[in-house]
C-alpha cells in the first residue's frame, strides 16, 4: 500500500523558499498535479501562462505560481524559479523504489566481496570476486557486477545493470534499468589499409578488399565514474582500449547514450538521449549534448560549450561554443548561411523573372556577332 503524505502550506513553502499569500480555510496537501488534475487537496503546479490560465477550472484551492502571479479567492505560493521548486517537491512526494536491507537469498556473493553496512542486495544479484561496495548502497534484482570492481556509498543501480572488472564508481551514483558499464569498446584492426582508412587519405575508395580480416582490438582499460553522476536506461559506457573512459562528478547521462572507449566527459554536464560518442573524446566541463548529436572520434568540445540537437560534430570546437548542424558548425555561422540561403531563393525568383529578356538579349548580342 502506498504510503500517504500529509503537508500544510507551510512545510511547503518552507521547502521551496517562496512567499506564502494564505487565504481562508487553506487545505492540507496530499498531491501535488497540474491544475486541471487537480483535486481540492492538491497543490496544482501552475509554472506556464497555459497551466496559470487553467486555475480559472482547477478544483485546487492552492497553487505554485511564478514570483509575481496572484490568484483571487486562491492560496498560492509565488517562487523565483518554478522549475526548482518543482524538484524539491517531487523530492518531498517522491516513494524510491523498495530495496529491503540486507542480502536477498537467491543473490550470489563471492566470499572475497567486501560490503559496507545497510547494504541492499536483491534477488538474482551476482557479485563477484574483490568486489567492494560502499555504505548504503542500493542493487536492485538481475544485477551483475565484475571482479575486483569498487562502488561506493549511496549508490543506487535500478535492475537489470551489468557492470564489468575493475571498474571505480564514486558516491552517490545512479544506474538505471539496463545500464551497461565496462563493455569492450568497439576496436578493430586490419592486416592492410581498410576501405575507411583509404577513403579518409585519398578520397575515394581504392582496391580490392575480398580477403581482408578484421581482427578485435580488447580492451584493457578500465571506466572510472566519480561521484554524484547518473547514466539513464539502456545507456553505456564501454571501457578503455588501454587508458581509462572518465564520467567525472555531477554529469548526467539520458537513456540510450552511447559513451564509447577512451572518452573523458567532465563535470556536470548533460547528455541527451541516443547521443553517440565515438571513441576517445574529450568533453569539457558543463558541455550539453542535446538529443542525438554524434560526435567523431578524438573529437574536444571546450567547456560551457552547447551541441545542439542532431549536430553531427566532426571537428574540435573552443570553450562556449554553440554548434548546429550536421556537419556542425558554429551557430552564428549557421543563421549566416540560413540568411544567404533566403537570399539566394529571393535572387533566383528575380532570374528567372528576367530570364527571358537576358535569352532575348543573349541571343540579339550573339546576331550582332555573325554580323
Amino acid at each position: 500500500m502506498k504510503e500517504e503524505k500529509n503537508y500544510t502550506l507551510e512545510q511547503i513553502n518552507d521547502i521551496v523558499g517562496g512567499i506564502l499569500n494564505k487565504v481562508e480555510a487553506a487545505p492540507i496537501i496530499k498531491k501535488i498535479a497540474p491544475p486541471k488534475l487537480a483535486d481540492s487537496n492538491t497543490l496544482a503546479l501552475a509554472l506556464s501562462e497555459e497551466e496559470i490560465e487553467n486555475l480559472y477550472s482547477t478544483e485546487a484551492k492552492a497553487a505554485l505560481v511564478p514570483l509575481g502571479v496572484s490568484f483571487e479567492g486562491m492560496t498560492t505560493i509565488e517562487v523565483e524559479r518554478p522549475r526548482l521548486a518543482m524538484m524539491k517537491l517531487i523530492h518531498l512526494f517522491y516513494m524510491p523504489p523498495d530495496a529491503p536491507l540486507g542480502i536477498h537469498p537467491s543473490a550470489v556473493i563471492h566470499q572475497e566481496a567486501k560490503l559496507g553496512k545497510n547494504v541492499s542486495i536483491g534477488a538474482n544479484v551476482t557479485i563477484s570476486r574483490g568486489v567492494e561496495i560502499g555504505d548504503n548502497t542500493k542493487i536492485l534484482p538481475n544485477v551483475y557486477v565484475g571482479r575486483n570492481t569498487k562502488i561506493g556509498q549511496n549508490c543506487f543501480f535500478h535492475a537489470g545493470v551489468n557492470i564489468g572488472d575493475d571498474i571505480q564508481i564514486g558516491n552517490n551514483v545512479i544506474l538505471q534499468h539496463g545500464v551497461s558499464i565496462g563493455g569492450d569498446g568497439f576496436s578493430f584492426v586490419t592486416e592492410t589499409p581498410n576501405s575507411i582508412e583509404t577513403a579518409k587519405q585519398e578520397g575515394s575508395i581504392q582496391g580490392d578488399y575480398n580477403q581482408q580480416k578484421i581482427y578485435k582490438i580488447p580492451s584493457i582499460g578500465s571506466v572510472i565514474i566519480e561521484d554524484d553522476v547518473e547514466i539513464g536506461a539502456n545507456a553505456t559506457v564501454d571501457r578503455g582500449t588501454i587508458e581509462n573512459t572518465v564520467i567525472k562528478k555531477g554529469t548526467k547521462i539520458d537513456n540510450l547514450v552511447m559513451v564509447s572507449h577512451n572518452c573523458k566527459v567532465g563535470e556536470n554536464c548533460m547528455i541527451v538521449s541516443q547521443v553517440g560518442i565515438a571513441g576517445s573524446c574529450n568533453i569539457g566541463d558543463r558541455v550539453v549534448l542535446a538529443g542525438q548529436a554524434g560526435l567523431a572520434d578524438h573529437i574536444s568540445i571546450g567547456n560551457d560549450s552547447i551541441i545542439m540537437a542532431q549536430a553531427g560534430v566532426t571537428k574540435n570546437f573552443g570553450p562556449k561554443s554553440i554548434i548546429v548542424g550536421s556537419p556542425a558548425i558554429p551557430r552564428k555561422e549557421f543563421i549566416k548561411q540560413l540568411k544567404y540561403a533566403k537570399e539566394m531563393e529571393e535572387l533566383i525568383k528575380q532570374f528567372k523573372k528576367y530570364k527571358e529578356r537576358l535569352d532575348e538579349y543573349l541571343g540579339n548580342s550573339d546576331s550582332d556577332g555573325e554580323n
